[in-house]
């Protein structure tokens, strides 16, 4: 009963801190925007790459973490952190590394054009899918993967004893219970580009709501017309997750002995072949651009000015209080309830959010020394929805698997989480806490609308950088940037795995 009122408590609050800023929008702008042709279309749009993105990232991400699960060779660990870089990356960076690649005068044109293969065009919408399965396919491989983990050593064994089919009684059941989540998750993101489409989109018929709110704002400056909009995304993005709630199944594969999982199927040479071929497809698609954006900034490095270091700093305590923070805000609300009020965080404009927060503070504060906190509240807000989407799975596990054994030994409360709970989500947590740490190292929204030339962050630094075309500088900042996030990530996550099978 007391764990059900702190949920509630929780998911009150968390809806607070979305739904306040949002109607103090909405009061400055004198109440509900009228929506014209342009911003049905863009809804219309919006929704239809969200979908076909989402869909695209989960379905490839099901062979590739397939192979990642029942493969072993050197470098593996390192592959799989590598591999998740896009999804932590700058948004803009990351761009600059697919134009690198897919661009007009990018390395694919480049080999092709001698062979007289089509030139390819990354603008338009085509551009805005393939960035966003690129940003999100590392999300939707590490979901499906820890789906893979979770699977008991016990079941494979029992499957081989047997002679049953792993993919119909173990690998299927696991995937229908985690794909409708995953694919919410990456929907809603989705449901929020901004910086793809205004990048890639090549024009009016690839716009998405969120670069509708921005127009709202930076053209119109119609407060009423973006607060409408942003309620009409977090509609969507609660539908969203609703639905992944309706129809994904419960229950799971049972407790196991947290064994080395040995597998005995995909052992032929085919598929062998297979799960090599889609591991080199999705390491080349991942990491060239990766590849590229190292290489640019590596000349600039001993170069960078002594304000990018203090914004690295400032960055780095950022990202640590963020993850502290989604950690405190996303354990009570593991249950159904719970994700669906995360989701909010992450179906509102971030735009709106910050744009609301300022509204609210700056009668009582000076916005500038409300920067970071602010960012850090935001930042925690949005990425609830990864964390819990993340935990919730192996803590329902632990729940049906243990919960009359730790009744009939009276454990409650603290001591039922540090003995039973925690020890099984060790594994998660640090994985959870890694993406928290990097997505908030990596973040450029809040920041903007707040900083002053004191406290900038490593990212908004890399823009000031670029608009004073120090573009030496700024490459040489973007690669700090992802060696940090990726240096936290590998932390936590290398943390969480101590002493446990990868």
């Amino acid at each position: 009963m007391a764990q059900r009122a702190v949920a509630i408590t929780t998911a009150t609050l968390v809806a607070g801190m979305v739904l306040l800023p949002v109607a103090a929008v909405l009061w400055r702008g004198g109440g509900p925007g009228t929506l014209g042709p342009a911003d049905w279309a863009a809804l219309r749009f919006t929704l239809w790459q969200a979908a076909v993105s989402a869909g695209l990232s989960v379905a490839l991400a099901v062979p590739v973490a397939r192979a990642l699960s029942r493969r072993s060779f050197p470098g593996r660990v390192a592959l799989i952190a590598l591999m998740g870089a896009p999804f932590i990356l700058p948004v803009i960076v990351a761009i600059l590394g697919l134009l690198a690649v897919f661009g007009g005068r990018g390395l694919i044109n480049q080999i092709g054009a001698p062979l007289g293969l089509p030139r390819l065009d990354i603008y338009g919408y085509h551009g805005v899918i393939i960035a966003h399965v690129f940003f999100n396919l590392p999300l939707a491989v590490r979901l499906l993967l820890q789906g893979w983990q979770d699977i008991p050593a016990e079941r494979f064994r029992l499957a081989a004893s047997l002679g049953a089919p792993v993919w119909r009684v173990l690998e299927w059941p696991m995937l229908r219970r985690i794909c409708p989540g995953a694919f919410t998750v990456i929907f809603v993101i989705c449901l929020g580009s901004f910086a793809v489409a205004l990048t890639l989109g090549g024009g009016p018929r690839a716009t998405t709501v969120e670069l509708a709110i921005y127009q709202a704002f930076r053209f119109d400056f119609d407060l009423g017309k973006a607060a409408t909009l942003a309620a009409l995304q977090l509609a969507l993005g609660l539908a969203a997750g609703a639905f992944a709630l309706r129809v994904a199944p419960k229950g799971g594969f049972g407790v196991g002995l947290d064994r080395q999982i040995d597998r005995w199927d995909g052992t032929g040479v085919a598929a062998r072949l297979a799960d090599s071929l889609w591991i080199a497809l999705a390491a080349g698609f991942l990491l060239l651009p990766l590849l590229s954006v190292a290489l640019a900034g590596l000349p600039g490095l001993a170069k960078m000015p002594p304000e990018v270091w203090a914004a690295a700093a400032r960055s780095l305590a950022l990202a640590l209080g963020a993850t502290a923070l989604t950690l405190a805000l996303a354990l009570p609300l593991l249950t159904g309830a719970g994700e669906t009020a995360a989701l909010m965080g992450i179906s509102v404009s971030g735009l709106v959010l910050g744009t609301g927060y300022f509204l609210l503070l700056q009668p009582v504060i000076r916005p500038g020394d409300a920067a970071l906190p602010v960012t850090m509240l935001v930042n925690a807000l949005m990425a609830l929805p990864f964390v819990i989407r993340i935990l919730r799975p192996g803590l329902e596990g632990a729940r049906r698997d243990y919960a009359r054994l730790a009744a009939s030994l009276g454990l409650s409360g603290w001591h039922l989480w540090r003995i039973v709970y925690l020890p099984r989500l060790r594994r998660p947590l640090g994985f959870a806490a890694g993406l928290t740490a990097a997505l908030s190292m990596g973040d450029l929204g809040v920041i903007t609308l707040f900083a002053d030339g004191d406290n900038a962050t490593l990212p908004l630094q890399i823009y000031r950088l670029m608009g004073s075309y120090q573009m030496e500088s700024a490459r040489a900042a973007a690669l700090l940037l992802l060696a940090l996030s990726l240096g936290l990530f590998w932390v936590f996550d290398r943390g969480g795995r101590l002493h446990a099978a990868a």
